[in-house]
């Protein structure tokens, strides 16, 4: 097939029609307007570029339309041809997005726009999403405001700040109520809380997860709570492999309970044992630790509301004689 012709068949089918043709299914909660998710049982892809690019987040394959058909049925270019072609006119969904579209132009740094944003407070909407929501206790929820890596974002969300090792803001995290994603312009490295110096390092996929492993650990002492944010850049590993490298670090692995959050402990094992440092695999009860932190804070409730809990609020001592 001509140059040309090749062009013009790589603009006309996205990577999108492809994947919904192979059965996979939009994880919208997982993604944003820049990289949508998509999953078929527990293979995923990572749509970029506007649908034309796409990457597998658990190796390291990565390409366009057509390696992308290469890719999923093992099959040779020709036959990765012929298969995008049968799928010209063939328009894939769009995920509903719960944000505006809207692309506001960013002209001060990164650095600056997180300047801009007010810190939360107790009763603040963010304070309230995290609270009430997500059920971090106030002492975590405090320590994060102490440590200047949380900012009000806009309706209600939470930006979580990801930091180089001299500590300057690259980017953040955003979550909230009815949206994810990670900042327009910024990079990620890691979120952290807890001691700089600390030489317990324990790695998470998101900064609600670092945050609510810190609640159940009480923030250990010696300990630093990290997010790669759900990714796995070059900066991330540095950044990683520099802590591990640490005299008498131990890299803790506290990744999803999934096949995704396995290949990442995966990478840490790597970096342990590159760095001949200890490691240790540390898993959610639940599959992240948002949700093993809610599923605590709901039985405490169950608990307290029962006859006979302790949260009773007229129960009395038995009286003696």
């Amino acid at each position: 097939m001509e140059k040309q012709k090749l062009e013009e068949l790589r603009d006309r089918v996205r990577c999108a029609a492809v994947l919904e043709r192979a059965g996979f299914a939009i994880d919208v909660k997982e993604s944003t307007r820049k990289a949508v998710k998509y999953r078929r049982d527990a293979e995923i892809v990572i749509v970029i570029h506007g649908g034309r690019g796409w990457f597998d987040p658990l190796s390291d394959a990565k390409g366009d339309v057509f390696g992308l058909a290469e890719h999923l049925d093992d099959v040779t270019f020709v036959e990765a041809l012929n298969r995008v072609a049968a799928l010209v006119g063939i328009v894939a969904r769009d995920p509903a997005w719960s944000r505006p579209a809207g692309k506001p132009a960013h002209s001060s740094s990164v650095s600056e726009r997180w300047a801009t944003r007010r810190r939360p407070w107790q009763g603040s909407m963010t304070w309230r999403y995290l609270r009430s929501e997500r059920r971090l206790p106030a002492m975590i929820i405090r320590e994060a405001i102490h440590s200047d890596v949380l900012r009000e974002g806009p309706y209600g969300s939470m930006w979580a700040a990801h930091v180089d090792d001299d500590g300057v803001v690259t980017g953040w995290e955003e979550r909230g109520p009815d949206w994810r994603g990670f900042s327009t312009g910024g990079s990620k490295i890691l979120f952290r809380l807890g001691s700089p110096v600390a030489t317990r390092l324990c790695v998470t996929e998101a900064a609600i997860d670092a945050m609510s492993l810190a609640a159940f650990e009480g923030l250990r002492q010696g300990s630093l709570y990290l997010s790669t944010g759900g990714g796995w850049s070059p900066a991330t590993e540095s950044a990683v492999r520099r802590s591990a490298a640490r005299p008498g670090a131990v890299l803790v692995a506290a990744t999803d309970s999934n096949s995704q959050g396995e290949t990442f402990a995966g990478r840490l094992r790597t970096i342990a044992e590159e760095v001949a440092r200890d490691w240790l695999r540390l898993k959610p009860p639940a599959e992240d630790w948002n949700e093993a932190l809610k599923a605590r804070e709901e039985e405490k409730r169950e608990r307290k509301t029962r006859p006979g809990g302790t949260g009773l609020p007229h129960a009395r001592r038995p009286r003696q004689g």
